[in-house]
């Protein structure tokens, strides 16, 4: 089975989530319906980014990283190449 790591852009309030499934496509409905505490007041949501893994300790320490202050830079780079994108 093959885990994912993603990361969200709330067009409420222009933050980022990351989180980590191995079905992205529905876990991103339970983010946009409110079935996601996290993420519940910052509908709607929209994937701007996702990696694939194949081993679920991999993926789910990825996602550790992307939510720590190491990833800042990263996370802004993927943001910014997003912006750049949905404008032309």
């Amino acid at each position: 089975m093959h885990y994912f790591v993603y990361i969200l852009l709330s067009k409420k309030d222009k933050k980022l989530y990351v989180g980590c499934s191995h079905n992205v496509s529905e876990r991103i409905i339970e983010h946009n319906s409110g079935k996601v505490r996290a993420t519940k007041n910052r509908r709607p949501l929209i994937v701007i980014y996702t990696e694939e893994f194949e081993d679920k300790g991999k993926a789910f320490n990825r996602e550790r990283y992307l939510k720590s202050l190491w990833s800042a830079r990263f996370k802004k780079k993927i943001l910014e190449e997003y912006k750049q994108s949905s404008a032309e």
